[in-house]
């Protein structure tokens, strides 16, 4: 039977090996088992998943370590994950009753109102490679609360951080049919995605991906599609005197994660009058950064990006960038040939023609200098992504005029691009996703809502547009 085997980006190691499933198989058990999960009472399912949370927190030390280890994040990050899996858990639970909890309506007198929600049925989750644990469970959590089956496939480099994630679920009492497995590569995924038998896909990952998703859904409107997708995130920095928090949060946004979030900022759009004193703070601490592996002492800032491909591409990428007119500000260091540790690279593109709009995952930022703040709003929308941006300012008129004119999911001020929220709505617009924001609005795509009309006896009259009764 062909494996699938998880490595170490950190190390080169094999850390994980497993049999590659068969998505019919998967599909079939979750569809023969919903039913049945579906009929408990939501709270037999609510104390279900709050047991869940209590064995993710047994083998937090443990589970964190596998994340670190399979993904290169950090250790202290890896545990910020583990964190953010246990509290996804109450936070569903509070969603799920103010979201799709039920309520009496006002109707007729005689009659009552009412509106109830119910589970699709069996949906399939796509999960990411960057947070293998945390992305995945903010689909799973809710779904299973509100009463479906999933079948969830990791990213085939990270599967065994899916492995136990599903471990866990099951471990708590969640029965076997509702928590599937498929390991397996793109195939695997193509073949859950196109299934007839699922009642819909909750995905997080690329807009390329997400786009194919979108066209092969477009067909098919009875099966629900949550697109969790990336961005091309601006950052600001418009009058504000303190450069260096102001770095700060810059490299915050830009390489928390080796730069492998979703949220990560990917532009820098500066006054140009801040341009240079800016570049040197920058500069000052993206030399003191530590890029190491996830157990490193001193702990280090950010690991490595996910695998040698990744760190090849992105390299590529960079030159690339260089070739269209960009300026190095800091280049793009990779010490190590044989392994995927990139130290982050800055460029100057202002005056690059036809700046690619694309998202590079990873620890690349591009520098923008604007003339004026009309100038930076424009170049902050300049994309067909919208996910997230912030503005670095001290002045709330600008911050005002920001808000109201960014086209973004999240819209930040003084605050890094990252680091959202669970328990507020996570999404964006254009290629950043399809309107159907996560995290705390999970529970609006995992149930429908049902609206009836009710009485104790059937009353009824027809009072207009009838003949008199015939007298014989």
């Amino acid at each position: 039977m062909p494996e699938l085997i998880s490595h170490e980006p950190a190390t080169g190691a094999e850390l994980w090996r497993g049999s590659i499933g068969d998505a019919d198989a998967e599909v079939a058990v979750a569809r023969a088992s919903w039913p049945e999960w579906a009929a408990k009472p939501v709270t037999f399912r609510i104390e279900t998943l709050r047991r869940y949370a209590n064995v993710v927190r047994a083998k937090a030390d443990a589970f964190a370590d596998l994340i670190a280890r399979e993904t290169g994040k950090p250790l202290w990050e890896a545990k910020t994950e583990v964190a953010s899996v246990i509290a996804k858990v109450d936070i569903s639970v509070a969603a799920y009753s103010e979201r799709t909890g039920q309520r009496r309506m006002e109707a007729d007198a005689g009659s009552r109102m009412a509106l109830r929600h119910k589970p699709h049925g069996a949906l399939a989750v796509l999960g990411p490679y960057n947070f293998p644990a945390h992305l995945p469970n903010g689909h799973i959590v809710p779904a299973l609360i509100a009463g479906n089956a999933v079948i969830f496939k990791p990213s085939e480099k990270t599967p065994a951080s899916g492995a136990m994630l599903i471990e866990c679920l099951r471990e708590a009492g969640v029965p076997d049919g509702c928590a599937r497995l498929l390991i397996g590569g793109p195939s695997e995924g193509k073949a859950l995605a196109a299934h007839p038998d699922i009642d819909g896909l909750l995905f997080t990952g690329s807009a390329h991906t997400g786009l194919a998703l979108n066209r092969q859904f477009a067909s098919h409107p009875e099966k629900i599609l949550a697109l969790e997708m990336g961005g091309n995130n601006p950052i600001i920095v418009w009058d504000t005197p303190d450069l260096y928090a102001a770095a700060v949060l810059v490299v915050q946004s830009a390489f928390t994660s080796a730069g492998q979030r979703c949220t990560a900022a990917r532009r820098l759009i500066v006054d140009e009058a801040l341009y240079q004193p800016l570049m040197t703070e920058l500069g000052k601490i993206v030399d003191r950064l530590i890029v190491g592996a996830p157990h490193d002492n001193p702990a280090p800032f950010m690991g490595p990006v996910i695998d040698n491909d990744t760190a090849d591409l992105l390299t590529e990428s960079f030159l690339e960038l260089m070739m269209r007119g960009g300026k190095p500000i800091r280049h793009l260091e990779r010490p190590q040939p044989n392994l995927p540790f990139l130290h982050p690279g800055i460029l100057d593109v202002t005056g690059m023609n036809d700046r690619p709009d694309i998202e590079l995952f990873g620890p690349i930022l591009q520098v923008v200098r604007a003339l004026d703040f009309d100038e930076a709003i424009a170049e902050a929308n300049n994309t067909r992504y919208g996910l997230s941006a912030s503005l670095i300012s001290q002045t709330p008129d600008l911050y005002n005029r920001f808000w109201a004119n960014a086209r973004a999911g999240i819209v930040n001020w003084n605050k890094p691009t990252n680091g959202a929220s669970s328990g507020a709505p996570f999404g964006g617009i254009g290629w950043s996703g399809n309107h159907r924001p996560s995290a705390y609005y999970a529970a609006d795509y995992c149930a429908y809502p049902v609206v009836s009309n009710e009485a104790d006896s059937a009353r009824a009259s027809i009072g207009i547009g009838l003949r008199d009764y015939e007298v014989e």
